[in-house]
């Protein structure tokens, strides 16, 4: 499946239980022989930050540069990526037009970091059509939304005035 241990294969998933409300992601990692999964919750965020923080999770977990493939269900995810979207928005000083700011600013720069450091293919997935490990990251996100031990989602807060 894989041609070496430096191609890595990523799965993720965020969920919320309302939006904004208690939020969780679930992230499968895939190398060769090689299966590690992660997961996380937070106690007030929405389910666009779960989907970045999905993404950004996986690519940290990372110990050396590698070549990505990344699969999400989200489109705002893949499109901001693949289509340049979040790189234009940074140029802009996290501005979308003139009046408008982009959402999850901080989010994005994390991603943008992350994939100076690794070579990331973006890919989209149907969510909920039986994809099996984006199914597990379905699972794990919604488990940790669940959780009873929530991190604050500080970015969150600090962009609705909280902090």
């Amino acid at each position: 499946m894989l041609k070496n241990l430096s191609e890595i294969l990523i799965y993720t998933d965020g969920a919320c239980i309302g939006n904004p409300g208690r939020g969780g992601y679930g992230v499968v990692l895939l190398s060769g022989e090689h299966r590690k999964e992660l997961f996380g919750g937070y106690s007030l965020t929405t389910n666009n930050r779960m989907e970045i923080i999905a993404a950004i999770r996986g690519l940290e977990s990372l110990k050396k540069s590698s070549t990505v493939t990344l699969y999400s269900d989200s489109q705002y995810v893949v499109n901001a990526m693949k289509q340049g979207w979040a790189k234009k928005w940074e140029r802009q000083n996290w501005m979308r037009n003139r009046s408008e700011f982009v959402k999850n600013p901080d989010l994005w720069q994390q991603m943008l970091e992350l994939c100076g450091t690794h070579q990331v293919d973006f890919v989209w997935v149907k969510g909920h059509a039986g994809n099996k490990e984006n199914e597990r990251c379905d699972r794990l996100a919604v488990m940790a939304a669940s959780g009873a031990q929530l991190e604050v989602d500080l970015g969150y807060l600090n962009a609705i005035g909280k902090i």
